[in-house]
């Protein structure tokens, strides 16, 4: 068995941004009420000429030129999405065939909100059994396609954007320092309809205040799980990455999980809810930034459609 661990890391999203007061003019809606109830100020928009696989090969390009790699290095593609519009080709064949990529192994994961964390356990388990070498993860979404702009309650919610990682393999004892731990996942089916993404055309919308209240009452015990997991306290993290839901989500659930010490990512202020994009996004932008530094442990955890979550700690590239 190998190990594995993140290597680099990178992020992008489209120029356009969309402020709170652009979409005043949009909805009945303001500044105030949109900050009060979900912490959102501003979100990145992608033009109809910027389709998901796009947003997803910027992102990929950046964390292979952190790694100092090629796209020839890389084995193993997956992107985590829930907007792509095509059932074939996939967005990960779309992106190695953008990236120039010879022959890798090409798969999609529709996990919605939680599906960079799935993809990352995937590539984690594909390196370990050594069906891969050097996987590429990719949480990418184009959620401004499936919003309802006519719906105050869920328009304000939604960003694009993509956030990648590059996963390698590794001498199994070397894994720690620099690895990923074990994933805790799983899904609460009698809640799948919480949050959903479907019709024709397809249009986002969600049970808000159900996901509130399973997200604060029972994702805290779900992340000490997957500290545990990984063999440490949470107050040994140095940061907390959760999917970008809510920023009133966000910050009560980083305390309840007590990870006293840790960052907590708050990159929803700025890019909203970007599905399966937004953790890895938020976690590229604190590497960054320079806020956690090599070899720190850091949680990420997603939640939201089917209603399915998936968390698990890395150590920063």
């Amino acid at each position: 068995m190998n190990g594995s661990r993140i290597a680099a890391v990178g992020h992008y999203q489209p120029a356009k941004v969309l402020t709170n007061e652009d979409l005043a003019g949009l909805v009945d809606t303001n500044d105030e009420w949109i900050r009060s109830r979900v912490g959102i100020r501003t979100r990145h928009i992608a033009g109809p000429d910027e389709p998901v696989d796009e947003l997803a090969a910027h992102a990929a390009a950046k964390a292979l030129a952190a790694a100092g790699l090629a796209a020839s290095d890389i084995d193993l593609v997956l992107v985590a999405t829930s907007t792509a519009v095509d059932r074939s080709p996939n967005m990960a064949a779309r992106v190695a065939n953008r990236l120039g990529m010879p022959s890798p192994a090409t798969m999609d994961l529709n996990v919605v909100c939680a599906g960079f964390t799935h993809a990352l356990a995937t590539a984690d388990h594909a390196v370990r059994a050594g069906g891969s070498v050097r996987a590429l993860v990719i949480g990418a979404d184009k959620m401004s396609a499936v919003a309802d702009w006519t719906d105050r309650t869920t328009c304000v919610l939604v960003g694009d954007g993509a956030g990648a990682a590059v996963v390698e393999a590794c001498p199994a004892d070397a894994a720690g320092p620099a690895g990923i731990g074990p994933v805790l996942w799983g899904s609460v089916p009698e809640m799948g309809n919480a949050v959903r993404i479907e019709g024709t055309p397809s249009r986002f919308a969600q049970e808000g205040q159900s996901v509130y209240r399973w997200a604060t009452t029972q994702l805290p015990r779900m992340a000490r799980q997957a500290c545990e997991r990984a063999g440490l306290a949470p107050e040994e993290l140095a940061a907390v990455v959760l999917h970008q839901a809510n920023l009133r989500i966000i910050e009560p659930l980083a305390a309840k999980i007590g990870a006293v010490n840790a960052v907590v990512a708050r990159d929803v202020i700025e890019s909203g809810n970007t599905s399966a994009a937004s953790i890895p996004l938020a976690f590229s932008k604190l590497v960054e930034r320079g806020e956690i530094s090599t070899g720190d442990p850091v949680l990420l955890f997603g939640f939201g459609g089917n209603l399915s979550y998936a968390g698990q700690v890395v150590r920063c590239p």
